[in-house]
């Protein structure tokens, strides 16, 4: 038995091959670390000893010579644990296991000094002579930093030898800041590195001479490309959050005109502690450069409308929806209600908020809001307080090929829940809509019009104490079917990104931004508004797939070819500027405003959408898309088979 734990203890340290293979190691175990610790103080008391001995001074004959050393050892390692010293790993040394190390040695010595003079108090003798405690812990604390600054400096030598001939990115850090020179300090002990820290880009013309961890930092000038290029640099790497957007993309526009990879990294607060660096370093992302400033909230205002109150949210299974549910949450409501007619998304979102949430009164319910017995069954089950309609078709040529389907989801739909929500007593009822509503060219964007007109048109209705309120918004970056997904797609596969035209542009919003402002716009209601928010500045399509394309670190029409395919049936080319003040009016947030639109009498519309849904019943897609246009007179359809209709 004794020989095979000793083959096995052999098997262990060496690889087979007759290299010891210690060095495969991850990490050296915590009793090892407390061994290695326990055998340097041993050292130090020896050292401390040998020197007061050599100076002829005598030690106190209360405890013999063996017993002081024992207590001091104890006592020593008594604080180690307390202050967990073996915690870190010896390789990647901080300044925070230093400073452990260095209370653990000061809390020795006052421990012991303690115990020395309180003897003395009440015994009238000591028990440990001062110089000797003051020498031991001076030595103890350099022999325990020498040995950490030792195995750093050997991994790291190990490691550079290990890499020899692996080519890594030169890469500069934005930055000089503490945030800036952790990122620096923990790429440089991170083994398998792929990048090397050449320097620092200050934003400040002071900074010229200055040098960081023996690094140059460079003053950033006009003519960064030229900096870049002197310093034969691959990649330039922005800290989270230290930039304002505007600022971003000017950085990132000067490194791309050198084909200079731009990566984000977290702040170093954010970091995950059990992943390396590396992996949560990423390449910067359109979607990091499209997104805007923070938006201010009114907490307050949104609490009091949400806080325990029972909420529905349909399509919440969606990618706006399910967002909504994410910002509701925030809000502590007393239940929510997800309902949505997709199975596995669905159950999948259920998972994850159950998980992420696990104290949140959380239900799912399987239903299509065109049913409306199955509605019906809801809202006898649930007595909701608010509700956010986000269940919609919203894909303009699948739903231009069929427009009863619109007429079922996006209209039907919403009258059923209109109806059930005003005979359920609810107090609000928040429709999410879109800019194609707005002069719409297609019948997605006609059928969310008429949704719109008839929530308008029946708050007008006398005993209607349900507040209805519409919110209407653009493309929604990262959401289902999106266009940079797509490209993205396209992309890693090698090409071509198609565009439908050259000169077509969009507003783009983040799902975050969007949802937040639902629930602010919801809550800000008095019932009957169309709220629009503002978009910022349009995006050429081009330039988006253009940059796109750099952002991966490939050149555009010789890596990745861009076709331009045509608009799609129904596809506007420019979509309706929804911030133009003659078309809207302020309201106390600076990115909502309420859109001038007269709402149409309920009684001369309910009967032309009685006639609608009939139409779709019968599948007559001519009769459904003429009638459309006699509710939506401004619905004039564009690349469509149904122009004829307009003449």
């Amino acid at each position: 038995m004794i020989q095979g734990i000793k083959n096995k203890l052999i098997k262990s340290i060496y690889a087979g091959d007759n290299h010891i293979g210690v060095t495969n190691i991850r990490y050296l175990p915590r009793w090892i670390v407390i061994g290695i610790d326990v055998l340097i103080i041993g050292f130090s008391l020896l050292m401390t000893h040998l020197i007061l001995q050599n100076l002829s001074i005598r030690y106190y004959d209360t405890l013999s010579l063996p017993q002081q050393f024992l207590i001091i050892l104890f006592t020593n390692i008594v604080f180690f644990f307390v202050f967990r010293t073996y915690s870190g790993l010896v390789r990647h040394s901080t300044f925070t296991d230093i400073a452990k190390l260095l209370l653990a040695s000061i809390a020795t010595l006052f421990f012991v000094s303690l115990l020395n003079y309180s003897f003395y108090y009440f015994a009238g003798n000591k028990l440990f002579l001062m110089p000797f405690l003051v020498l031991y812990a001076f030595f103890s604390f350099s022999f325990l930093l020498f040995f950490r600054l030792l195995v750093k400096q050997v991994y790291r030598a190990y490691k550079g030898k290990s890499q020899k001939g692996y080519l890594k990115k030169r890469i500069f850090i934005y930055g000089t800041d503490d945030q800036a020179i952790s990122i620096a300090e923990a790429l440089h002990t991170e083994s398998l590195n792929p990048f090397e820290v050449v320097g620092f880009l200050a934003h400040k013309k002071a900074y010229k001479s200055l040098r960081i961890l023996d690094k140059p930092v460079i003053p950033l000038k006009n003519n960064l490309s030229e900096q870049l290029q002197h310093y034969s640099i691959n990649g330039l790497m922005i800290i989270e959050d230290s930039l304002s957007i505007k600022e971003k993309n000017k950085l990132v526009d000067l490194c791309l005109k050198v084909n200079v990879q731009i990566y984000n990294v977290p702040r170093i607060e954010k970091l995950q502690q059990k992943k390396d660096i590396n992996s949560q370093i990423r390449a910067i992302e359109i979607e990091d450069l499209l997104n805007r400033e923070v938006i201010n909230l009114d907490n307050e205002n949104i609490r009091s409308t949400l806080e325990g109150q029972t909420i529905l949210i349909t399509g919440g299974a969606g990618s706006i929806g399910s967002e909504i549910v994410r910002q509701v949450i925030k809000y502590n409501p007393k239940q929510i209600v997800i309902l949505d007619q997709a199975e596995t998304p669905l159950y999948d979102l259920e998972l994850q908020l159950r998980e992420s949430f696990p104290n949140i009164n959380l239900v799912t319910e399987l239903a299509n809001i065109t049913n409306m017995y199955r509605l019906a069954l809801v809202f006898d089950q649930f007595d909701f307080d608010v509700i956010y309609h986000a269940a919609a078709y919203k894909h303009v040529p699948i739903v231009e090929r069929n427009p009863h389907e619109a007429i079922y989801v996006n209209i039907l739909g919403t009258i059923n829940l209109v109806k059930l929500a005003i005979s359920g007593g609810v107090k609000r009822f928040v429709m999410v809509s879109t800019d194609k509503a707005v002069n719409p060219t297609n019948v997605m964007g006609a059928s969310k019009r008429a949704a719109e007109m008839y929530v308008q048109s029946i708050q007008e209705e006398s005993g209607v104490q349900t507040k209805f309120i519409t919110t209407r918004f653009g493309n929604v970056l990262g959401s289902n079917g999106s266009v940079i997904p797509h490209f993205k797609r396209q992309i890693a596969k090698g090409g071509p990104v198609t565009v439908t035209h050259p000169d077509i542009i969009r507003y783009f919003m983040t799902i975050n931004e969007a949802s937040q402002l639902v629930l602010q716009a919801g809550s800000m209601g008095n019932g009957g508004e169309v709220f629009v928010f503002d978009m910022g500045k349009p995006v050429r399509i081009m330039d988006l797939a253009t940059r796109m394309i750099k952002l991966s670190g490939l050149k555009p029409e010789e890596d990745i070819k861009i076709k331009v395919t045509g608009l799609r049936p129904g596809e506007k080319l420019f979509e309706e500027l929804l911030a133009d003040t003659s078309k809207s009016l302020p309201t106390h947030h600076e990115k909502i405003l309420i859109a001038i639109d007269e709402p149409k009498q309920f009684k001369d519309l309910k009967s032309k959408y009685d006639h609608l849904v009939k139409a779709s019943l019968r599948e007559d897609e001519e009769k459904i898309v003429k009638l459309l246009k006699e509710i939506v007179v401004e619905f004039k359809s564009e690349n469509s088979v149904f122009e004829s209709l307009d003449s």
